[in-house]
């Protein structure tokens, strides 16, 4: 019983830390605006790859973290204090977004092309810095081949949700209003922030509860 509520915590933890992070509502604006002059069977098609290919990204980011964290002997708190600062810093631009003239050169060049599932759709917008660094995190929790199988479904959860989001679009900015999607940035800006102060905080204490680091205090105060 207790594998089966771990399994289900997996996959609700992953929707949760990614859901924020992901916010596909606040790219909702950006992905009309660069899908301007789209057919709707067009842009359905256009948000429905982004989030495979997200799905894609994200995936190759759980199965190659540990080998990722190995390669570059990454331990596991310093990735969630990295991990955390990102995260955190992604909140705080997220409650006070500047739009600066790269990021409108972006949207200029993403309009000009033909297809932008894969970039800047999948990446950046949807699968960043942020959604990488978080899923490869998620390689701490996974102790079990089903563990893996839970993380994945979280991320597909959230593809889907972000592809129903970005399908209804249209409908969701009209119904929300800017004044409304501000706010909702903002509210998910602010819970990013806390989950990468959060992040930071469990990667202080895994390195201040390591016992090789507790055995050398005790060693130095016991010969001191």
């Amino acid at each position: 019983m207790s594998h089966v509520s771990h399994f289900w915590e997996l996959i609700l933890g992953t929707v949760l830390a990614l859901l924020p992070i992901i916010n596909p509502f606040a790219s909702t604006p950006v992905f009309l605006a660069i899908t301007e002059g789209d057919s709707y069977s067009r842009r359905e098609h256009q948000a429905r790859m982004g989030c495979l290919y997200m799905i894609a990204i994200l995936v190759l980011s759980l199965m190659g973290g540990t080998f990722i964290m190995n390669f570059f002997g990454i331990s596991i708190p310093g990735l969630r204090i990295a991990g955390g600062l990102l995260v955190a810093g992604i909140g705080m631009g997220m409650l006070a977004p500047r739009m600066g003239s790269n990021e409108k050169r972006e949207q200029d060049a993403a309009r000009a092309k033909g297809d932008i599932s894969f970039t800047p759709l999948a990446m950046p917008m949807l699968s960043g810095p942020g959604s990488i660094a978080v899923t490869i995190g998620f390689t701490s929790l996974a102790q079990h081949p089903l563990d893996y199988v839970a993380i994945i479904l979280g991320i597909i959860i959230v593809a889907a949700i972000s592809y129903l989001v970005l399908r209804l679009s249209g409908k969701i900015v009209k119904i929300i209003g800017v004044n409304g999607m501000s706010a909702l940035t903002k509210i998910m800006g602010f819970l990013l922030l806390c989950i990468g102060i959060q992040f930071v905080v469990n990667g202080i204490l895994g390195i201040a509860t390591d016992p090789a680091l507790l055995k050398g205090i005790r060693d130095v105060l016991t010969t001191g």
